[in-house]
């Protein structure tokens, strides 16, 4: 009888992991652009930057790389929980596309992590195809990634993900919020619900009132799950609709990704000395996850507003002669419910309520 060690008796198998390696090539050639250079069983991942290819080719006279990085948080929990993996996926990419956005970069390649106590080929193509799937969304190429099999590090079932996004942007467009001033207009752009914020706040609210992930929210004809695992929106599309639509090249002056500090903290980070921003209550409509929420856990207003996005995933400042021209653009040739939230004011920098 022999007393040797090998990877597989440590809790790692390389025959499953190979068979999850070779599930996942199709899932990122689908995101392929022209500007992918394949490198078959290369170490990294190419990508060309000026292309020169038909008509969509590119070339930056100073281009400037813009890069985010971000996860999903403990909507991981729900997700395992409900044994649904393929929309964290989604998730992973919208938080760091979003992010690049406000930059106002265009996001060019995307690289995921993903970390799990063991390897399982089936949970792992649903995420990476949500992935993918938020990749051709946000019109950039899921380049290459890396999975982890960690036994020692997560609890059974569970798994972590991070995800790594580049885009560019020439250097003079740049949204630093040096533009910003007194009379622009507010845009917000609505979220899909809760997106990947507030769910340590959410999941207690919900374990607290002794419900399931199954149970029905009335106001909503949905469960919890469906409700809490919807994905978060993409805005990469809405905003090049928006640039396209326009020959004035600094039409935009800013844009907030509404992610964790929810509508009171991230506005003011894109605000230059000497201004607030004005929001007016009542100017958008609050989706009914969140008073379902507030009600349910008794959450005071200003936590709501600090911890949750409230409906609105994004925040655009723009020139006031556009303001109404660009929300009807973003409802009716984007799709994306947009509305006039308020106004950049004179004062010290943050956000005023009225």
């Amino acid at each position: 009888m022999s007393d040797s060690l090998d990877y597989r008796a440590t809790g790692v198998d390389l025959a499953v992991y190979e068979e999850t390696m070779q599930r996942l090539p199709p899932l990122l050639r689908k995101t392929y652009t022209p500007r992918v250079i394949e490198w078959p069983g290369g170490f990294a991942g190419l990508f060309r930057l000026n292309d020169g290819i038909g008509l969509l080719s590119r070339t930056y006279r100073d281009p400037v790389l813009v890069a985010s990085t971000d996860g999903v948080g403990t909507k991981l929990k729900t997700a395992v929980a409900a044994g649904r993996h393929s929309t964290v996926g989604i998730d992973l990419v919208a938080m760091s596309v979003n992010d690049c956005l406000c930059a106002g970069a265009e996001p060019l390649l995307f690289l995921d992590y993903v970390a799990m106590s063991k390897d399982d080929p089936d949970q792992t193509s649903q995420i990476v195809a949500g992935i993918s799937e938020g990749c051709i969304d946000a019109e950039c190429a899921l380049l290459g990634g890396e999975t982890a099999i960690l036994p020692e590090m997560y609890h059974p079932g569970e798994y972590d993900l991070a995800g790594f996004c580049l885009g560019v942007v020439e250097r003079k467009y740049i949204l630093d919020g040096r533009d910003i001033r007194p009379g622009d207009k507010v845009i917000g752009i609505a979220s899909s619900g809760l997106h990947s914020n507030g769910y340590s706040l959410a999941r207690g609210i919900v374990a607290r009132a002794g419900l399931s992930l199954e149970t029905e929210i009335p106001e909503l004809g949905r469960s919890i799950a469906d409700e809490f695992l919807t994905p978060t929106r993409i805005y990469v599309r809405a905003m090049k609709t928006v640039y396209r639509n326009y020959r004035v090249k600094r039409i935009v002056h800013g844009i907030a990704h509404i992610t964790g500090g929810g509508l009171i903290d991230n506005p003011p980070r894109i605000l230059p000395e000497g201004t607030a921003m004005r929001l007016k209550r009542g100017s958008w409509p609050v989706p009914p996850v969140f008073t379902w929420l507030q009600r349910l856990g008794g959450v005071a207003e200003p936590e709501m507003f600090r911890v949750f996005n409230m409906g609105v995933g994004m925040v655009v400042v723009v020139a006031e002669y556009f303001a109404d021209s660009i929300v009807r653009h973003l409802n009716h040739k984007a799709h994306v419910p947009s509305w006039i939230i308020g106004e950049i004011v004179a004062g010290p920098r943050g956000v005023v309520w009225e």
